[in-house]
């Protein structure tokens, strides 16, 4: 079941993030309430039937729907432009479960190979498990794409920007092949946020976020959605995940909805302090490469100017010096922290080939463009000019 509050169509993106999905209970709270149960009665025998036939739609019980958890699904769908939205417990059990519920045994699915590790995990190593067929290609390279999807595909699966290297994926080309196959888009879009990209509206069909990064966006909780029609969510999603389980608490629910509400502020802030400390880094001796789509020299800047409304509040830096260099550049950092979330309001920093990537072959993260010495910086709610210090005194430990 699915609660829903009438959205009006001239409502912007920041109003929507405060107001949209809000449904107030007989005492007109302010904030959205927390219903923090598992079950729910009813007045008969009759009506408990009626529910769990759906000829009386209503909430029956958590793991399948919850007040609190629909507010917040229908506050994603309206920011993101989708018909319908899932939460679940993490954000990859948001990615496992779009895909997973499509597939079977003799299925193929094709993939960008710069992903995030468990992503990789997923489609390297389970999918196949099961007598699904993967397929990996450049993400950058249309002509691979076109290769790939030359035979009947069922999912394509893809990040952009991807973590950490920041590689972008053109969404409309892609989508068109994809679909010419046969085959339904899947979107991580954790790093461009709803705000700076919509693939749905390049063609993706569903769209996943890792809502504990900057939905939250205060290191307090963990959660997943995914979006796309009312057909595919209701009639595929929502058995999968009624059946396995992978439900949002309801206090989970209830924080992503008070960090939808700064949302918008945060993630603007934080582009515009990502854009300096890309800008001041760039053409420093200590660096290999400073990789920001919001830089004119970035590879895939035009493409990052057609799809996203800004460069995002990510970074990759390519120390010379490999990994010491690498772990002296964190260990010599005092106001960004080493961890490897992101999205947070607090700055944030990690070295992929030995956390988040470090499971890959050698050979994979070359793939990847994940060399020894790359740092994933992500940029917080701090004043600019300290970060952009902290990072430079950083280098000169170096």
């Amino acid at each position: 079941m699915t609660v829903k509050r009438d959205i009006k169509t001239s409502w912007k993106a920041a109003t929507r993030l405060v107001h949209a999905g809000q449904v107030r209970s007989p005492f007109k709270e302010t904030s959205e309430t927390l219903y923090m149960t598992s079950g729910y009665v009813y007045d008969s025998a009759e009506e408990a039937e009626a529910a769990f036939d759906n000829s009386q739609p209503r909430f029956v019980y958590s793991r399948f729907g919850n007040p609190t958890v629909a507010m917040f699904e229908q506050r994603m769908a309206a920011i993101e432009g989708a018909e319908a939205a899932r939460a679940t417990s993490s954000g990859m059990a948001a990615v496992f479960a779009s895909i997973a519920c499509q597939v079977k045994a003799g299925d193929r699915v094709v993939a960008s190979d710069a992903l995030f590790g468990s992503c990789q995990f997923i489609l390297a190593e389970i999918l196949p498990k099961w007598g699904i067929e993967t397929v990996f290609v450049d993400g950058r390279d249309l002509a691979q794409w076109q290769q790939a999807l030359a035979k009947p595909t069922r999912v394509v699966f893809l990040e952009t920007p991807s973590n950490p290297g920041l590689r972008l994926v053109d969404l409309k080309a892609v989508c068109d092949l994809a679909h010419a196959a046969g085959a339904n888009v899947v979107v991580d879009n954790v790093f461009a946020t709803p705000l700076l990209q919509q693939p749905l509206t390049f063609g993706a069909d569903v769209v996943v976020y890792s809502a504990t990064k900057h939905i939250d966006g205060q290191g307090r909780c963990l959660g997943g959605v995914i979006l796309g029609t009312e057909k595919y969510i209701n009639e595929t999603l929502q058995p999968f995940i009624r059946h396995t389980g992978p439900s949002l608490s309801p206090m989970n629910a209830w924080i992503l909805l008070k960090g939808l509400e700064t949302l918008d502020l945060r993630v603007r802030a934080q582009c515009a302090s990502a854009l300096r400390i890309a800008e001041a880094l760039r053409g420093h001796g200590k660096l290999t490469a400073v990789q920001y789509p919001g830089l004119k020299d970035f590879a895939q800047y035009d493409l990052a100017k057609q799809q996203m409304s800004a460069g995002g509040t990510m970074l990759s830096l390519s120390l010379a010096g490999g990994k010491a260099a690498a772990f002296r550049f964190l260990n010599a950092l005092e106001l960004v922290l080493i961890s490897n979330n992101l999205g947070d309001s607090k700055s944030l920093a990690t070295h992929p080939m030995t956390t988040t990537h470090q499971r890959l072959t050698a050979e994979q993260r070359a793939k990847q463009g994940i060399d020894d010495g790359l740092i994933r910086l992500s940029v917080g709610l701090e004043d600019a000019d300290d970060l952009i210090d902290d990072v430079l005194n950083a280098l000169k430990a170096v």
